[in-house]
């Protein structure tokens, strides 16, 4: 299984500190973001598909974009052909979900607490796995899994990965955190759905990595996934699934890069980074982010730049899906002091008609 502790950087001292402190904020300094909403000048290549939600997933035809309404609410799913938008879960009294994502089957893996209890305990210790039928009127039913933020999910098969933590795994000690890859397994209609094949395949032993899983790529061998780090970092990597071998594909110490939805080839993937604040200024962090997209090679250079939105005051583009076919993704409007996650409309991408 993979296993990584990335070591803290060295301080330096005189000079060789201050001159990397000064150039940063002097780009902040004379820094100008544009006033107005990215949403009112969008490209042609773009089109808003709904004014609200957040957390969109295609659908395994192309044809559907499953999301959450809010944070701790129903799962949608809109028709992108007639744009009519409809409530899965709102027959459920006090649904708190954070996420929806479709199976290569069509079904649907709902992520969330049983309840909402308060935003810390309910995303992190109360977190789990449910499963809910493609059929209409089918409810959620629970996996019994607990996990940390979201998963990854086989485009093809039964296939699933999700992290977990202390909070969800009190075996595991403080700081500590691991990917674990299992099966969706359900025997015939009616059967209550089971995870099964539980496989450890990445550990970490502190915070130096706090991983993320997020899509399977070249056939289901290898995963990509967020390694979190200490200072507000994180980097882009990927693990073989069958040697455990770790690849950092960002190699951009220190600054925010996070892996999001993957091209069909499995040659690039989105990243939410912030790449730009170094012309356009303010922090780095998950705050000021924008879409990118990023070459699996492992050196890190090939990274092209897809939305402007943090190019606005307060704005910030996140959590992009790319399409089956690869004609599209789909991705949320932003704010840049608002919660990981939290959206206002999902909003299409057209790298061809």
């Amino acid at each position: 299984m993979g296993l990584l502790n990335i070591p803290r950087p060295s301080s330096c001292a005189g000079a060789l500190a201050i001159a990397p402190l000064l150039a940063a904020l002097a780009v902040s300094a004379g820094a100008q973001r544009k006033p107005g909403s990215p949403i009112d000048e969008l490209p042609r290549n773009m089109e808003v598909v709904t004014h609200f939600g957040e957390r969109a997933d295609i659908s395994p035809d192309d044809r559907r974009i499953a999301f959450m309404s809010k944070s701790f609410g129903d799962a949608m799913v809109i028709d992108l052909a007639t744009r009519a938008i409809r409530c899965l879960t709102c027959g459920i009294p006090g649904a708190a979900f954070l996420r929806v994502m479709h199976l290569a089957t069509g079904d649907y893996l709902l992520i969330g607490p049983d309840h909402f209890e308060d935003v810390r305990i309910s995303r992190t210790r109360d977190n789990e796995l449910w499963f809910m039928s493609k059929e209409p009127g089918s409810k959620p039913v629970k996996l019994r899994q607990k996990m940390s933020e979201g998963a990854a999910i086989s485009k093809s098969g039964r296939k699933i990965a999700f992290a977990q933590l202390h909070d969800q795994s009190p075996e595991l000690p403080p700081g500590a955190s691991r990917i674990v890859v299992a099966d969706v397994a359900v025997q015939s209609a009616g059967d209550t759905p089971i995870l099964e094949n539980r496989k450890t395949v990445f550990e970490s032993r502190d915070r130096s990595c706090t991983p993320e899983p997020q899509d399977f790529y070249d056939r289901d061998s290898k995963l990509t996934f967020t390694c979190y780090q200490p200072q507000g970092a994180s980097a882009v990597m990927g693990v073989d699934l069958a040697s455990g071998s770790v690849t950092d594909f960002s190699q951009a110490p220190g600054t925010y890069n996070e892996v999001e939805g993957i091209f069909p080839d499995g040659e690039y993937t989105c990243v939410e980074s912030d790449r730009q604040v170094e012309t356009l200024g303010g922090r780095r962090g998950s705050g000021n982010i924008d879409i990118w997209k990023l070459k699996l090679d492992g050196t890190g250079k090939d990274f092209t730049r897809l939305t402007h939105f943090n190019d606005y005051e307060g704005g910030k583009a996140s959590n992009p899906v790319v399409s089956r076919d690869g004609r599209f993704m789909a991705f949320q409007a932003a704010k840049t002091t608002d919660a990981a996650g939290v959206g206002y409309g999902i909003i299409l991408y057209w790298f061809s008609r």
